[in-house]
């Protein structure tokens, strides 16, 4: 435990002492990364509205490729790591969601430029 831990541990009040020794608890890398990740879950939410021919394909498929590789990982983690897994697969769900929607409108676009769809 770091001096800092040390010194904190004397404000935490009783109640919150389990989660604090907790071995994925706010002492560890493993409380802290999930927590951080949340910004990409806020991010991608704030997404939700941009217009779908600013979406970029291979940046949300790397996300959402990415989500679903940690989402495994943290469950064959000891300890597992619930949070991450939560933090995970609300990523997979936004950037999953924006794929969608750029697939879709590229293959629109594709269909209206096709000479042969012309009438």
């Amino acid at each position: 435990m770091s001096k800092l831990g040390k010194v904190l541990d004397r404000f935490v009040p009783n109640s919150l002492q389990p989660l604090w020794n907790h071995p994925a608890g706010p002492q560890t890398i493993f409380f802290w990364a999930p927590a951080v990740k949340w910004g990409l879950v806020l991010a991608g939410l704030g997404d939700l509205n941009r217009p779908v021919e600013n979406v970029s394909l291979k940046q949300c498929g790397s996300l959402t490729a990415t989500a679903i590789v940690w989402s495994r990982f943290s469950m064959v983690i000891v300890p597992k790591n619930w949070s991450l897994f939560a933090v995970n697969v609300l990523i997979f769900l936004t950037s999953g969601y924006q794929v969608m929607r750029a697939v879709r409108f590229q293959m629109s676009d594709t269909e209206s430029k096709d000479p042969k769809n012309k009438k």
